[in-house]
């Protein structure tokens, strides 16, 4: 594995505070070997090895952090970079195509069907970074009303299901809900957040899709959304960082899933915005996962 250039500068920050911890260290204990028998300069002595051992560590987790955190946003800009070239480069290949050659009926449909897919893939790009910066920046809850939550799961599962040309077997309910699950929110950020989650099952599932959907009511005041995919798993270490944003979890489909790291990041803002969590389970890669979000729900009697 090749060692990049953040990696070998957190590796020194690390042995750097790790020396100065050390010094620090053999320094007070010299001055309390010196000062035994006073007590005011060794009390003071303790005091500012403290500070000094604090002051250390806390700036070198803030160096620690900070050069993760650009690591991260350096990926997301690779990311979305591919995102928007690639469809792009799509489009043109085609257009040029159909102003240089003349081409059949047929043809010339299957084109206009690509490029609309090319089309619809950049505006879902544009689309997850204006929602991102959205939930992130917004706190107000305006236009908030009364949202049938199981309308939305049903409305979001079938236009997922056709626009990732799936069968009613590969993404179902495993039980269906006719009764009408109230929340208190934002109709198209909780659209949002359920669509993320059935497109991020739907991208790391591969080829033999297995995706169950299941609405739950645990109490009164809580409903729960729960999609359990077959797909490639998580590591126990990854299962809270995958709803950091920009992050994307390593694993044996990583290169070949498009994405921003920016779907899952999503979904639990929406989540905590609307009173509720989201939260991911998986017994390790290569078993499936189960991602869940809890809302607060409306009961009436």
């Amino acid at each position: 594995m090749r060692i990049t250039r953040r990696t070998k500068a957190i590796a020194f920050f690390i042995s750097l505070g790790t020396c100065l911890v050390a010094l620090a260290t053999a320094l007070n204990v010299g001055w309390m070997i010196f000062h035994w028998r006073q007590v005011v300069p060794l009390v003071l002595g303790i005091v500012l090895f403290g500070l000094l051992i604090a002051g250390l560590v806390m700036n070198t987790i803030f160096l620690v952090r900070e050069i993760r955190r650009n690591e991260q946003q350096d990926s997301f800009l690779n990311a979305i970079t591919h995102e928007l070239k690639t469809p792009i480069a799509s489009i043109r290949l085609y257009l040029e195509t159909l102003e240089s050659r003349r081409l059949d009926e047929t043809q010339r449909r299957d084109f206009y069907r690509i490029m609309l897919e090319d089309t619809d893939r950049l505006l879902g790009t544009v689309e997850q970074v204006l929602k991102a910066s959205h939930v992130r920046q917004r706190s107000l809850r305006e236009n908030w009303k009364d949202v049938n939550f199981t309308e939305i799961v049903n409305d979001v599962l079938a236009l997922t299901r056709l626009r990732q040309h799936l069968s009613a077997s590969s993404l179902y309910l495993s039980s269906e809900r006719t009764d009408e699950i109230t929340v208190m929110g934002s109709a198209e950020e909780l659209r949002t957040a359920v669509f993320n989650l059935f497109d991020n099952a739907v991208k790391y599932s591969g080829k033999e899709k297995n995706i169950a959907v299941d609405i739950s009511t645990p109490n009164l005041d809580t409903v729960s959304l729960r999609v359990c995919d077959n797909g490639v798993g998580i590591h126990p270490k990854e299962l809270k960082r995958i709803f950091k944003r920009f992050y994307r979890a390593p694993n044996s489909m990583a290169g070949q899933v498009n994405g921003t790291g920016l779907g899952l990041f999503i979904v639990r803002s929406i989540a905590l915005r609307h009173g509720g969590d989201a939260y991911a389970e998986s017994k390790g890669e290569g078993l499936g996962s189960t991602f869940t979000m809890r809302l607060p729900r409306i009961y009436r009697v």
